[in-house]
C-alpha cells in the first residue's frame, strides 16, 4: 500500500515503469451481454491497470463496492468501482460511506480517480431508509463535486437513476465520461419502465407480451443508450472496451494539467 501513496499531498507518488496489462484477460469476454448477469469488476481492472496489478482496500466491507489502487503508465490511480457479484453493484449506506471516504482520500494526495459504473440505483428497503441512505448517499456526491483531481469515469452497463448521478457523472464534473457500446443510461431499467409508462396500452392489447417487448425495445431505442446521452452531452464519447485503457491514459495526461479555481473558504460542509 505504502507503495502507491505519496509522502505528503506535496509530493506525487513513486512513478514505476510502465507495464501492459497482463494479456490473460480479455476485456472484451468478461462482461455478459446481457445486463442480468454478473461478472467480478475486478477483472475489468485488471484489463486497464499495469501488469494487471490491482491492490484493493476493504475488501471485506460493503463489497458490492470496490476501491483500492493500481497504476497506469507507472502512475498511481485510485479506482472506484461498482460490483455486480454482489447486489447487482447497488450502492446503500455502507458503500457510501466507503466509497465517499476513499474519493476524499484520493483528493487529499492528488490521485486521479477512474470510476466503473455498472449499477441498478440505489438499494430500496425501510431498512435502508431508517439507515439514513438519503444522508449516506449523499456523502458519494459531495466527495465526487469537491475533489479537484482528475476523474474519469467509464460506463460499463447500466447506469440508473440516482445512482447513476452519484457515480462520477458529468453533472459531477467529471472530466472525461465513456461509456460502452451497451450501456443503459436512464432513469430505471428499460423493461420496468415499460411497464409503468405504457401500462394501458399493454393491458388493452391483444397480445400484451407482444406490445410490452416492443415498447421495450422503443425505451431502449429512444431512452436507455449512451449515443443519446452522448448528444445531450452527458458522456463524451462511446468506446468499443478494447480501448478503454488508452482512452483513459489520455483522459488522465489531459485532466492531470487542469486548473481549479474554487471560491476561498475553509472547508465545504459535507453531509454528515
Amino acid at each position: 500500500l505504502i507503495t502507491f501513496i505519496p509522502w505528503s499531498n506535496l509530493k506525487k507518488a513513486k512513478k514505476f515503469p510502465p507495464k501492459e496489462p497482463n494479456p490473460e484477460y480479455d476485456i472484451e469476454k468478461i462482461v455478459p451481454g446481457d445486463p442480468t448477469q454478473p461478472y467480478d469488476v475486478r477483472d475489468v481492472i485488471r484489463c486497464i491497470v499495469d501488469d494487471s496489478d490491482f491492490f484493493e482496500v476493504q475488501e471485506m466491507w460493503a463489497e458490492n463496492i470496490v476501491i483500492g489502487f493500481g497504476r497506469m503508465k507507472g502512475e498511481t490511480v485510485g479506482f472506484v468501482c461498482n460490483q455486480p457479484i454482489v447486489l447487482a453493484g447497488v450502492l446503500d449506506v455502507d458503500s457510501s460511506d466507503k466509497a465517499a471516504r476513499f474519493i476524499r482520500f484520493c483528493d487529499a494526495f492528488n490521485i486521479p480517480i477512474v470510476t466503473l459504473v455498472d449499477l441498478p440505483g440505489y438499494l430500496p428497503g425501510v431498512d435502508q431508509e431508517h439507515a439514513g441512505v438519503i444522508r449516506h448517499g449523499a456523502k458519494v456526491l459531495y466527495a465526487y463535486s469537491e475533489a479537484t483531481v482528475p476523474k474519469m469515469t467509464v460506463i460499463i452497463r447500466k447506469a440508473y437513476g440516482g445512482g447513476y448521478i452519484a457515480m462520477a457523472s458529468r453533472h459531477l464534473r467529471a472530466d472525461f465520461v465513456f461509456a460502452w457500446p451497451g450501456a443503459e443510461i436512464a432513469v430505471m431499467g428499460p423493461e420496468g419502465a415499460a411497464n409503468i409508462i405504457f401500462r394501458k396500452e399493454i393491458a388493452t392489447a391483444e397480445d400484451p407480451d407482444k406490445v410490452r417487448k416492443q415498447k421495450v425495445k422503443e425505451y431502449k431505442d429512444k431512452f436507455a443508450n449512451p449515443y443519446v446521452a452522448a448528444a445531450k452531452g452527458y458522456i463524451d464519447s462511446v468506446i468499443e472496451p478494447k480501448e478503454t485503457r488508452k482512452l483513459l491514459l489520455h483522459a488522465i495526461e489531459v485532466a492531470g494539467n487542469k486548473a481549479v479555481y474554487l471560491p476561498q473558504k475553509k472547508h465545504g460542509i459535507p453531509p454528515f
